[in-house]
Order: C-alpha cells, then sequence, then structure tokens
C-alpha cells in the first residue's frame, strides 16, 4: 500500500512567528505553547488554526506469545478491558470525554468473540490475534498488508466525519514485547534497553522477558536489512500494524496527529521508516515511564510535551496532553496583538 504525504510547508512561518511574537507578552513567554501553535499553523497552513471533531482511535488485539509469560497480566483482560471501554469506565473513557474526543474502540484481533456490540468494530485479522512470535511469525505477509490498510481505512473514516486531530490507543496484553521487537530492530539500540516491565514485572519477571525477546529475535534470524513490513510481519501486533496504517494515512490527509506512548511510538517509527514525512504531523504529547519509549523519543529526536510518570497506553498520555495543544491554539486566535490592544512593546 502506498502513501503519499506532502511535506508540510514553510509559507507562512514568518507570518506565524510575527503573529506569535506580537501577541501581548514577552517574546517566547508562553514556551513550549508557542512551538506547538507554530507546527499546528504550519500543518494546517493557516494563522488561524483550530481543532475539529478530535478523535482517539484505540485499536485492540491479542498476542499469542502473550501466553509464555512476557506480561504479569493473564491474556484475558485484553478482552475485559474491551468490555470496559463499551461500558465507559476505563482510564480512556474519563480523558476522552473530559476533552471532548470521540473515542473509536476497534477489535483488530482479540481472542474473544464479542458478537455484535454497539461501540465496537470488528476487524479482525485472525480471530485469536497473532501467532507466538517466539516459534514462527506473529502472522503472514498478506495479513499484515491487510492491518495496514484497515488501519489506514479507520484514520480516512475520522477525517471524513470532520476530525482533523487524532490520537492513537491501543490494548492487548503482551503488546509490549512486540513493541521492544520492533524498536529494537528499528532503532539498532540494544535489545535490553528497549524491553521494560510493562504490566508491571517483578525483576524476576523482566529477566524472563528479555530472554523470552531474544529468543525471538534468535528464531527469526533476520537481515540486518530488513524492511519494515518484514519486521512487522515476524513481530507485530494487529493492533500495531493497524496503527502505523492510521498514521500515515492521517498524515497523508495533512491533520494533526498526537504522540503517545510506547506501543503507539513503535508503530510510529515503522510508519517513519515507510514515509519518514509522518513525524512532520506528529506532536509528541508524553514520556512514558515504559523504558523502551526514552530509546524511541531519542531516534526520533522528539521532545515530548510531559513527563508525568505515566505508562497505561490506551491513548491516555496523548489525551491528557491534548488540552495544552488547544491552550495553544487558544492564545493564537484569541489573545490581543499589542497593536489591537495599545499596549506598547518592548524597546530592547
Amino acid at each position: 500500500m502506498q502513501f503519499s504525504i506532502r511535506p508540510v510547508g514553510h509559507e507562512l512561518d514568518a507570518a506565524l512567528q510575527h503573529k506569535i511574537d506580537n501577541k501581548t507578552k514577552p517574546l517566547g513567554s508562553l514556551g513550549q505553547l508557542e512551538r506547538i501553535a507554530l507546527k499546528v499553523g504550519r500543518i494546517q497552513n493557516t494563522l488561524s488554526p483550530r481543532f475539529t471533531q478530535p478523535h482517539m482511535l484505540i485499536f485492540a488485539g491479542d498476542h499469542g506469545a502473550a501466553k509464555a509469560g512476557i506480561s504479569a497480566y493473564p491474556q484475558d483482560v485484553s478482552w475485559q478491558m474491551v468490555e470496559n471501554y463499551l461500558r465507559g469506565g476505563a482510564g480512556a473513557n474519563v480523558f476522552s470525554r473530559l476533552n471532548g474526543m470521540a473515542m473509536v474502540v476497534i477489535d483488530a484481533g482479540v481472542a474473544h468473540d464479542f458478537g455484535e456490540r454497539d461501540g465496537l468494530i470488528d476487524a479482525k485479522i485472525a480471530p485469536r490475534g497473532t501467532r507466538n512470535y517466539l516459534v514462527e511469525p506473529a502472522m503472514t505477509r498478506e495479513q499484515c498488508a491487510t492491518a495496514l490498510a484497515r488501519g489506514a481505512g479507520f484514520a480516512r473514516e475520522a477525517i471524513a466525519r470532520g476530525c482533523n486531530v487524532m490520537g492513537l490507543g491501543e490494548k492487548g496484553i503482551g503488546n509490549t514485547g512486540s513493541a521492544s521487537l520492533i524498536t529494537h530492530l528499528l532503532t539498532e539500540t540494544p535489545l535490553a534497553e528497549c524491553v521494560g516491565r510493562g504490566t508491571g514485572l517483578d525483576d524476576a519477571g523482566l529477566a524472563h522477558k528479555r530472554a523470552l525477546m531474544q529468543q525471538a529475535i534468535d528464531r527469526a534470524q533476520l537481515p540486518p536489512d530488513a524492511d519494515v513490513m518484514a519486521i512487522l510481519t515476524e513481530f507485530g501486533g494487529f493492533e500495531i500494524v493497524m496503527m502505523v496504517g492510521a498514521y500515515l494515512a492521517a498524515a497523508e490527509a495533512g491533520i494533526t496527529l498526537l504522540g503517545d506512548g510506547v506501543i503507539a511510538t513503535s508503530a510510529l517509527l515503522a510508519a517513519a521508516r515507510i514515509e519518514p514525512r509522518v513525524l512532520d504531523y506528529v506532536v509528541f504529547c508524553h514520556k512514558s515511564a515504559e523504558a523502551g519509549h526514552a530509546v524511541q523519543l531519542r531516534a526520533l529526536d522528539a521532545d515530548p510535551l510531559l513527563d508525568l510518570g505515566m505508562r497505561l497506553g490506551e491513548g491516555t498520555g496523548a489525551m491528557v496532553a491534548y488540552p495544552i495543544l488547544c491552550a495553544a491554539l487558544a492564545f493564537m486566535n484569541e489573545m490581543a496583538s499589542f497593536e489591537s490592544a495599545g499596549v506598547s512593546k518592548s524597546v530592547r
């Protein structure tokens, strides 16, 4: 599947910076808010950027390797948390309601039969999730391509509803393992630095998880120049691959993307390998406490807005940061200029 992402334009940079600098404040005194306003103004190619119909797409999927002990929680928690989303009781629900964000829950391959449910999109690639990447590839190349296309389709559907700012979240017991492997291979960082405690493993559990991740790398024997689709086929989750497609389609449409934690950023790393310009459309919202996220942020030269010690996933870091982006656009559009307010400018 091909994506064509246009470069973010810089034609308005001087005008945007002039507007920012001439608000009734000392130069640079709104810090990162000014950087956000400039970036979103570039993305939207306007001096008056606004967000419309914010969406959070949450992709859920299970991993065949989860039953080998790479998580502190049983695999059933994946489907149980989807039920929690549908009842409105998860952290993602709380923050999406708080911020007026539409939350879309997508079953990419949870090992559970939900039946037809209001509020849940059935997009299963395989009914039991991915295969166990410790002993065989997680998915076929065809399944990987299908997941990529479906993720792109969901992003385009949200954009067709008027969305111009989007976050991506996930749920899937064991998906920090997939994220660690993808991060290791795409950044060439030592595997141990990419593997964290996930849902809360103790020291013994972390050592066991690292050993299993090394087993997966040894099993696959990927060449150093393996393409991103090969990496995703070997180690991805269906939810992660759908996120890759959603990132690419959203950037192709020219909307603002909210970067989240370690799972979402593993998908973003893969998307950037396919089309580097995707990063021009991302505001990195928070730094996760999960070990591999620091590796990812360093590789992407990203400076996230928040560092609150969060590691929940589900898009929650992006949603907590979203009001900061709204504040940036509010000052840009509503704060008086020196001229309009009749306030004297600095003489130095």
